[in-house]
């Protein structure tokens, strides 16, 4: 069986689903979820890619959504719903709110369960990106297994 950390920062759509539920073909999966809802330390990041994407309306709202301990309810809600549709595809899936130092949990869950590669799900961050700040960026020199930026859906 074919072992993927995916790494989400909101639930996992249909399409979502179905692109990493087919990226090994007929080989079986199973999935480790992390997931990290957004937090007080990238707003001005996300306010600045959504200036960067066009999105003026996405950057004044920015400040709208839930923080700390107010985001976990929603956070464990869209973590069991995205368990639940990775399972309803045929996989295997377990996962966790990951609330501080992603990229060190994300190191040793990689470790702790022998996992094959990373998968990254997540919207565009430029400014990130360009800066080499992204997630994905940070992980390749973390963990010792490919890993995959793949760009999230939205409904």
């Amino acid at each position: 069986m074919f072992t993927s950390v995916l790494m989400i920062e909101k639930p996992l759509v249909p399409t979502d689903v179905d692109l990493v539920t087919t990226l090994h073909g007929d080989e079986p999966v199973s999935f480790i979820v992390l997931f990290q809802p957004h937090g007080d330390q990238d707003r001005l990041l996300r306010a600045l890619d959504d200036v960067a994407l066009g999105e003026i309306e996405e950057a004044v709202k920015e400040g709208g959504e839930p923080e700390g301990a107010e985001a976990l309810p929603e956070a464990e809600r869209a973590l069991a719903d995205s368990l639940d549709s990775l399972r309803a595809a045929g996989c295997s899936a377990t996962g966790r709110i990951v609330e501080r130092r992603p990229l060190d949990q994300l190191r040793s869950t990689v470790e702790e369960s022998n996992a094959d590669e990373v998968i990254v799900l997540t919207a565009p961050r430029l400014v990130e990106e360009f800066f080499h700040r992204d997630w994905t960026s940070r992980a390749r020199h973390r963990v010792g297994v490919p890993v995959l930026k793949l760009y999230a859906h939205t409904e």
